[in-house]
């Protein structure tokens, strides 16, 4: 989850510092690609989580790597879903201004 936060930090930040030489096409692929490994992410920590449980309830996992793992799962979500919104909000933006 770090990796990929860290991965739209810079891609966002990335706009501004990145040289004017650098295709445009070069950096327009920076954000889905960071957003693409943010849902990787988010689904390999959900996967986990749903082993872990499956585990516990079989009586051979541990409560604490359990519990580890589905709250790693449940903010990786919010991460997702505030991305999201984010996103939203911006189009909604863009698409309410005049030209």
């Amino acid at each position: 989850m770090v990796g990929a936060l860290d991965t739209l930090r810079l891609a966002h930040a990335g706009e501004s510092e990145a040289p004017l030489a650098m295709p445009t096409t070069e950096r327009s692929r920076r954000f889905p690609n960071a957003l693409g490994a943010l849902l990787r992410e988010t689904d390999q920590a959900q996967r986990e989580a749903e082993a872990q449980a499956r585990a516990l309830a079989e009586g051979e996992g541990d409560v604490v790597e359990t519990m580890v793992a589905l709250s790693k799962a449940e903010l990786s979500l919010r991460l997702v879903t505030a991305v999201r919104d984010r996103v939203l909000d911006a189009y909604q933006e863009v698409m309410r201004m005049q030209v």
